[in-house]
């Protein structure tokens, strides 16, 4: 949006409603129908948030247009807890998950995903992760292979 001023923050306790929003609102981006999405997303994803804050160093950050005084986009991260036991040693496999790297639209193409993404990364070397994993929309695999983001694809079989 021209003539605005973006400030990236760390987020805090009391914008996570505006997370969980956002995090809807990038399903509805994604082309996910409403029909295929809980009643109760709003109190699941704080519920969610709240946990990983408490048991896996969860941060978000947020841009915010500070002529408008609004939140704009924001950006979470994570440890990553895996789909399965991890055997290996943490200096050797500790990685973080970026998730939730969300912009309205009307401020979309101004680099502001790119800021975000760049601070979840800071926060994961932070933690002395070895490595940062992510899921990339279509909109969003450009984003992250400019910022050196390993392109890849998950090989799916839908089942009956």
């Amino acid at each position: 949006m021209p003539n605005s001023k973006i400030a990236i923050a760390k987020s805090l306790p009391e914008n996570d409603v505006t997370i969980a929003q956002h995090f809807y609102q990038l399903w509805l981006d994604n082309e996910v129908s409403r029909d295929s999405l809980r009643e109760d997303w709003l109190e699941i994803t704080l519920e969610f948030i709240q946990q990983a804050r408490q048991e896996f160093s969860f941060q978000s950050f947020i841009a915010q247009d500070t002529n408008k005084n609004q939140i704009v986009g924001s950006a979470s991260c994570q440890l990553f807890q895996g789909l399965y036991p991890s055997p290996f040693k943490l200096e050797k496999r500790k990685y973080g998950y970026i998730w939730n790297v969300f912009v309205e639209s009307d401020y979309r193409h101004q680099g502001i995903a790119t800021q975000l993404t760049n601070q979840t990364i800071e926060h994961l070397k932070n933690l002395d992760c070895t490595r940062a994993v992510l899921h990339a929309s279509p909109f969003g695999k450009p984003l992250y292979k400019n910022l050196g983001f390993i392109p890849g694809n998950e090989m799916i079989l839908d089942l009956p």
